[in-house]
């Protein structure tokens, strides 16, 4: 009979702790995904607007919504350049 009580509590505290670890790793998981969603956000170098991701002949670039500056993520750059060579002044300008 002690044996049985025994593991009914062994059995009753491997759940508690179970719960307790899946409760801790839902709250993990929501911390993390609040972090990314704040990092996504971000501002411009210029002033104290955020920036926007638009769309420029299907090349995103980023624009901020108080100074209108335009910012350039690594590459972005180059695809402009190349989609520009055929016609445009800014392709001639660095192509």
């Amino acid at each position: 009979m002690a044996i049985d009580l025994e593991s009914r509590g062994d059995a009753l505290e491997n759940e508690y702790f179970h719960r307790k670890e899946q409760e801790l790793i839902a709250k993990m998981k929501a911390k993390l995904e609040e972090e990314d969603s704040k990092s996504l956000d971000l501002g411009c170098p210029k002033c104290d607007g955020m920036l926007v991701e638009a769309d420029f002949q299907s090349i995103k670039i980023d624009v901020c919504n108080k100074c209108s500056g335009v910012w350039l993520d690594p590459g972005e750059l180059a695809q402009v350049v190349d989609h520009e060579k055929e016609g445009g002044w800014f392709g001639k300008l660095f192509g």
